[in-house]
């Protein structure tokens, strides 16, 4: 395991690089994210351990970010006085700000079906936008959540199609074409955190929830999930689809734990790593390493891993 220290930051988000296998960027918020400003860190695996390449300033906290998928310099970060900063990694400044939300934007997700290059964010103003990198302003505001929205990620198969959850316990779908939602569901009787695609199948989704739950949903027949997972004693931060393993989950929770499941074989945990001493925040699997996981926590620390029971499901 490669582990980084991000001092006086609180770890919110972690993404590895569509594009080198060894770089992940972090965004962090000093404080937990009630005052004072974030840092946005480009790290490096280097001889099996996590290098700093440079970081960048922002301030106010930074609580979500994503990569280009067309240019591997390029990486957007959300934070909490509602803007989104757009980051060239060979330099200092945001080459780009896009402010119109009115609160904090907790979530950021980039397109990956190739046709249209546009950015999804979510705030907890209650609304989504949806951004062109190349433009200022929006190209569409997204209304119909009650309460603030949490995450929104675009799907992995359907162009112009994101799926969004929110503070109301509803998963909607949303056609970038269409202003309203074109499904929306109960997903749990709670906040719902986070959301993921599965990246074999373009009609499974998975939720989690501040009632510690994971479900899976075929959005062909949502009448009830497809599968529930359990484990997490708190709330379900962030949950996400193996890109190496249609039934391979991963999800972390504010109990300080990274847990992983196999939801075609039961609804508990395969293994449940207890390597971070507070909320454990940020997920990711990297596209390029198969079994290789990133996590980050209000720890300050980053952990870059392959789990022993991935290693024996995937024959590593």
């Amino acid at each position: 395991m490669a582990t980084y220290l991000t001092p006086n930051r609180h770890g919110y988000s972690v993404r590895f690089s569509p594009f080198n296998a060894n770089q992940v960027v972090v965004a962090t918020s000093q404080y937990f994210g009630l005052a004072g400003g974030g840092t946005l860190f480009l790290l490096e695996l280097v001889d099996g351990k996590l290098v700093e390449r440079n970081n960048f300033q922002w301030s106010d906290g930074l609580f979500d970010c994503v990569w280009s998928e067309v240019d591997p310099n390029i990486v957007v970060s959300a934070s909490g006085d509602g803007g989104l900063q757009i980051w060239n990694l060979t330099g200092n400044v945001p080459c780009q700000t896009l402010n119109e939300h009115k609160k904090e934007v907790y979530s950021v997700d980039w397109t990956r079906t190739r046709q249209d290059q546009l950015i999804v964010s979510a705030s907890w103003d209650r609304s989504i936008k949806v951004w062109n990198p190349t433009r200022k302003i929006s190209l569409n505001t997204y209304l119909g959540h009650s309460q603030l929205v949490y995450n929104a990620m675009w799907s992995p198969h359907l162009t112009n199609c994101f799926a969004s959850v929110s503070g109301d316990g509803n998963l909607k779908l949303w056609n970038t074409l269409n202003s309203t939602a074109s499904m929306s569901f109960r997903a749990h009787d709670a906040e719902v955190l986070t959301c993921d695609w599965c990246k074999y199948d373009q009609n499974i989704i998975a939720t989690g929830g501040s009632d510690g739950l994971i479900r899976g949903w075929d959005l062909r027949s949502y009448a009830q999930p497809i599968f529930q997972l359990k484990g997490c004693e708190y709330a379900v931060r962030r949950v996400q689809f193996s890109p190496h393993c249609m039934s391979l989950l991963a999800g972390v929770s504010y109990d300080y734990t990274t847990r992983l499941w196999d939801f075609k074989n039961g609804s508990e945990a395969m293994e449940t790593i207890k390597h971070h001493s507070e909320f454990v925040y940020g997920l990711d699997w990297s596209n390029h390493k198969q079994g290789e996981l990133a996590d980050c926590g209000w720890d300050s620390l980053v952990h870059v891993f392959t789990p022993n029971s991935v290693i024996n499901m995937l024959n590593l």
